[in-house]
């Protein structure tokens, strides 16, 4: 594409094909049309090199005229890591290989160097049409590009799921409906979280019955904003129970657990998908602890969650917070929900709590609640209950009381 085609249709071409530059919106002032078609055919070149799916694109740098990066068949990551057959340890370490794919993508040219010695491989150079400029907002596209054509791994990751009871047991066209009144109430409940400007860069992936639910964004106040938008999901999803005789609209259970997985882009097409996909410790503990919960129940998993970026206050940087330190600080921070509306009544007082035992005059223990799944395997879990107060209606009560559960079995050993 020349600069001369690059009128008001040639700027909808480029955002047509390369949906990054819509972060550019309000910002063309800060980077000329070059630079956007620069980014074009930065995109264009990933791509070939991406081979439909074949190749893994781990690192970036800038050389020159433009960018040098690294490019690994999609299996060698794990054969890097796995031992040889004849018993001696692999020659890159899987530590080495995770720090790879964690965090920022782009590298030193030195970095780049000793990097393509030890994987044994050529780096790879893409000519561009003029140098980068190096513009912050430059360096944040290319450094999303490269993700989306490779493997990201990340950490600390909160991730919320939300599963429809009985799905299994409703025919399609019910199935059609609940799955549409669920994705309603993630679309509601992101709103209003916008409007008491409380922000949540939200990703959703289908679990089936239901939808994983994580924050793009990092850090502490991140995943706290996310345990917030579960229950103002699940008070969209109460009060549209509440209005219904018909079973278009689903009873839920919730899960929400913080640890570590893996994110990437699955090939639709000829292309890799705009949306990402996580898998993870986090995901198959999600997956476990849900078969264990109640119709209505929120369950919060026993995790240390690891905020090194310090998005919140610089007291989180490098902190490490539990589960129950964590809904205690998500306790704290619920003020700015305050004037939130549900069904035109507006919001006086939210209450977020795991439950336990009474122990004395208004004083209550925590629950751990053991869960064994299917496979023998043990874990352990929080009760959690949101209570939502409205000026004018009846409150919004979410989850299940303590008093409430069954009787716990005693946890099992794995089998041999």
């Amino acid at each position: 594409m020349d600069l001369d085609d690059l009128s008001q249709s040639g700027i909808r071409r480029i955002a047509d094909y390369s949906p990054y530059l819509d972060q550019l919106a309000g910002l063309a002032q800060e980077m000329g049309l070059s630079q956007r078609s620069n980014l074009v055919q930065l995109e264009r070149s990933l791509n070939q090199h991406w081979s439909l799916g074949q190749n893994n694109i781990l690192s970036w740098t800038p050389l020159d005229d433009g960018i040098l990066i690294l490019v690994l068949p999609h299996y060698a990551i794990a054969d890097y890591t796995t031992p040889r057959a004849d018993g001696a340890p692999s020659e890159v370490s899987s530590r080495f290989i995770t720090e790879l794919i964690s965090g920022d993508r782009q590298l030193t040219f030195k970095q780049i160097q000793k990097v393509a010695r030890l994987l044994k491989i050529e780096p790879k150079y893409i000519q561009l049409r003029q140098p980068l400029s190096r513009h912050p907002v430059e360096t944040q596209i290319i450094e999303k590009m490269i993700r989306r054509y490779g493997i990201n791994y990340v950490a600390s990751r909160a991730v919320t799921l939300f599963d429809i009871v009985g799905f299994s047991l409703l025919t399609p066209f019910e199935q059609m409906t609940q799955l549409n009144s669920l994705s309603y109430s993630l679309n509601s409940a992101h709103a209003k979280m916008l409007e008491q400007d409380v922000g949540i860069n939200f990703a959703r992936s289908s679990s089936g019955d239901g939808f994983y639910i994580w924050n793009r964004d990092d850090g502490l106040e991140a995943n706290v904003n996310l345990y917030h938008f579960m229950h103002i999901v699940l008070a969209d999803n109460a009060i549209a129970r509440s209005k219904t005789t018909s079973r278009a609209v689903p009873k839920l259970r919730a899960c929400f657990h913080v640890g570590s997985c893996y994110e990437f882009h699955q090939a639709e097409g000829l292309n890799p998908t705009m949306h990402d996909f996580i898998v993870g410790d986090v995901t198959i503990e999600l997956a476990r602890m849900i078969e264990a919960a109640l119709p209505g129940q929120i369950l919060v998993g026993e995790f240390v969650a690891h905020h090194a970026d310090g998005v919140a206050t610089a007291a989180d940087k490098q902190a490490s917070i539990d589960a129950v330190a964590f809904l205690e600080r998500a306790q704290g921070n619920l003020s700015k929900l305050s004037g939130m509306e549900f069904s035109g009544e507006r919001v006086s007082a939210i209450k977020c709590y795991l439950t336990g035992e009474k122990v004395g005059a208004g004083e209550f223990n925590i629950r751990r609640l053991h869960i064994t799944d299917k496979h023998g395997l043990s874990r352990v879990a929080y009760n959690a209950k949101v209570n939502i107060y409205r000026e004018g209606a009846e409150p919004i009560l979410l989850g299940i009381e303590d008093k409430k559960l069954p009787p716990e079995k005693p946890p099992q050993k794995p089998p041999e």
